[in-house]
This record gives structure tokens, C-alpha cells and sequence, in this order.
């Protein structure tokens, strides 16, 4: 017989104590307090039907009834609304214990972590939008209805991000790209059994990322008014500093559009071959040589040529962190409830890969 109640992990119903005794207490928003106050004033009116002198009186059940299913579906058509928890952590459990039955999901722990707060700071931005465009590729259909429409709402929170402070930009174009690509398929025939919800909704969401794509295709980079020092000021020997720092090869060809200047310093053969070295092993680039016409190898077309055959290494300025000791994942600042003697030594950081990997049974 299947259990129909409430979960056994919730923290349960809140009780008032009145005159008549204790009562529970069922929280409900602004926005449905008119409806309901109709409601309970109907479970004390007569409506007649037709010309009978019948009368029909509902009782308080069938309104207490009406009024939960109108607070449902209030939140069910709310599209703004997330779930927020007090804890920025998850348990991540894979087997079934006298003490928790089931696992954790990828969509659980996608609504637990607090994403739509993470993409505010500049830190985890980049770890963000490489989670989403994971899922985006292999695990959209994994997530649950309600992680799918959180889902949708961090991504127009980063569309609009991006659009007011025009960061990184080329990155969502990725992101949106590799998602609508996955829409299509899924739309088209494949995955219209797997896709949560009506398939009019989807098409919506689709054509909503086309929209953005055009966007972001449009932004216009605003031309920043400084009176002060500039990039272009510094001395070469900066200049060169700060190109050895970049790990992406997108982000050198760029900056090197700046000025001609910063152009002959982001041709520099050294500076491709450091980032190769950086990212492949030297087994990996001995066999994709690519001499240039003097006879030396060219490492800027060795390194798009070797991206496209191994993975590069990811940098991220802040990402989530795995307790090996009670097995929680969670942010590091926010912290989790350790029980090891020596929490730091216990911690692992978790790349978006990783993440996903977490939760594949």
C-alpha cells in the first residue's frame, strides 16, 4: 500500500494553541488571503440551485479542501517562485540506511545549493555557468519539475546578469547554445516521453532562448569613461605579466584586440607554448606538431587543435566542497556541520564534472 503522507524527513505541521483547543497552523501568501476569506464566507452562505427550494450548503470540509487546492495551484503557476532552504548544504547519500531511506538527486541538490544566490558573486560565476551547460548537454531530463524551473530561472537571472554588466558574455552564448541544440532534439520526437510537463511549456522555454540568443548577439559593449590610469598605460613588462596569467586562449585573442600593442604581445610564440604546456601533457602535443612556414611550431593553432582532443584544465575563483568524512556537499564559506577532529583535511573541491558525477547511480 503506498504511503500517502507527508514525507518523514519534514519538519511536520505548526500547531497553535486557541480557547478550542490546539489548531494547525497553515501559512498561505498576501495574494490568496481575499480568496480565502470568499471561501470561508461561502461555507456559511446558501446558494440556491435553479428554481428548486433545495439548498446546497458547503460544509468546512469541502472549503478547507478548495482553499488548499487554490493555494496550489497558485504556487504551481508561479513561475518566480524557488524554493529557499535555511541550510546551504546537502547530505549526499546513494544508498538506503535504517536512518534515511532513498538517495539524493541531482535536481535535489540543485535546488539545495543556492545557485541563484552564487552567480551574484564574480568568484563562482564561471562555476556556475559551466554546471548549467553540463546539465544542459546530458542531465536536463534528470532534473525534477521543480529543479527544471529553478533551473530556468537562474538562467534568465544570468542572461539579465550579463546583459546590465556585460560580463563574459561569449561564455552564455555557450551555455545557450548548447541548450537549445538539446531543446530541439528533445522537442522534435526523442524526448517528448522524458520531458516534465506540457510539451506547449517547452516550446515556450525554447523559443524564450532564441530570444535571449538574439540578445546577446545584439549587446553592445559600452565604452568605458576613465580619466585615470589605464590598461594601455602600464609598461610592457606588466602587460606581458598579466597575458602569462590567462589559462583560456579565447580570453588572450581578445585582450589582444584591445591595442596593437597588446596584439604583438598575444602573438608571442612563448606565451601559446606556456599555455599549452599548461594545459596538455607533453605526450598529447608531440603528436599534433603543427610547424609553422619558418619550420617552428606554431602553439597558438597546436592549442585550439589540441582542445578539441583533450580537456583543458579548469580554473574557478571559488567552488563547492565535498566532505569526505559526512559525505556533504556544500560552499565553503557558508560552511557545513563537521564532526571530524580536523574538518580542513576532509574537504575536496568539487569541479562541475565532479558534481554531476555525484549523483549518477
Amino acid at each position: 500500500m503506498p504511503f500517502l503522507g507527508q514525507d518523514w524527513r519534514s519538519p511536520g505541521w505548526r500547531w497553535v494553541k486557541t480557547e478550542d483547543g490546539w489548531k494547525r497552523c497553515e501559512p498561505f501568501s498576501p495574494a490568496l488571503e481575499d480568496g480565502n476569506n470568499q471561501l470561508n464566507d461561502i461555507s456559511h452562505a446558501v446558494i440556491l440551485t435553479g428554481d428548486d427550494e433545495d439548498e446546497e450548503i458547503y460544509s468546512t470540509e469541502d472549503c478547507e479542501f478548495a482553499a488548499k487546492k487554490r493555494k496550489k495551484d497558485h504556487f504551481r503557476n508561479n513561475t518566480d517562485s524557488q524554493c529557499f532552504y535555511r541550510e546551504k548544504w546537502i547530505y549526499v547519500h546513494k544508498e538506503s540506511t535504517r536512518e534515511r531511506h532513498g538517495y539524493c538527486t541531482l535536481g535535489e541538490a540543485f535546488n539545495r545549493l543556492d545557485f541563484s544566490s552564487a552567480i551574484q558573486d564574480i568568484r563562482r560565476f564561471n562555476y556556475v555557468v559551466k554546471l548549467l551547460q553540463l546539465i544542459a548537454k546530458s542531465q536536463l531530463t534528470s532534473l525534477s519539475g521543480a529543479a527544471q524551473k529553478n533551473y530556468f530561472n537562474i538562467l534568465d537571472k544570468i542572461v539579465r546578469k550579463v546583459m546590465e554588466d556585460q560580463y563574459n558574455p561569449r561564455l552564455i552564448k555557450d551555455l545557450l547554445q548548447d541548450l537549445s541544440s538539446t531543446l530541439c532534439i528533445l522537442i522534435r520526437g526523442v524526448g517528448k516521453s522524458v520531458l516534465v510537463g506540457n510539451i506547449n511549456i517547452w516550446i515556450c522555454r525554447l523559443e524564450t532562448i532564441l530570444l535571449w540568443q538574439q540578445q546577446l548577439k545584439n549587446l553592445q559593449m559600452n565604452k568605458q569613461v576613465n580619466n585615470g590610469l589605464t590598461l594601455s598605460d602600464l609598461p610592457l613588462h606588466m602587460l606581458n605579466n598579466i597575458l602569462y596569467r590567462f589559462s583560456d586562449g579565447w580570453d588572450i585573442i581578445t585582450l589582444g584586440q584591445v591595442t596593437p600593442t597588446l596584439y604583438m604581445l598575444s602573438e608571442d610564440r612563448q606565451l601559446w607554448k606556456k599555455l599549452c604546456q599548461y594545459h596538455f601533457a607533453e605526450k598529447q602535443f608531440c603528436r599534433h606538431l603543427i610547424p609553422s612556414e619558418k619550420g617552428h611550431i606554431d602553439w597558438k593553432l597546436m592549442y585550439f587543435a589540441l582542445q578539441k582532443y583533450y580537456p583543458i584544465k579548469e580554473q574557478y575563483g571559488d567552488t563547492l566542497h565535498f566532505c569526505r568524512h559526512c559525505s556533504i556537499l556544500f560552499w565553503k564559506d557558508t560552511g557545513h556541520p563537521c564532526t571530524a577532529s580536523d574538518p580542513d583535511t576532509c574537504l575536496m573541491p568539487v569541479s562541475p564534472q565532479h558534481f554531476i558525477d555525484l549523483f549518477k547511480f
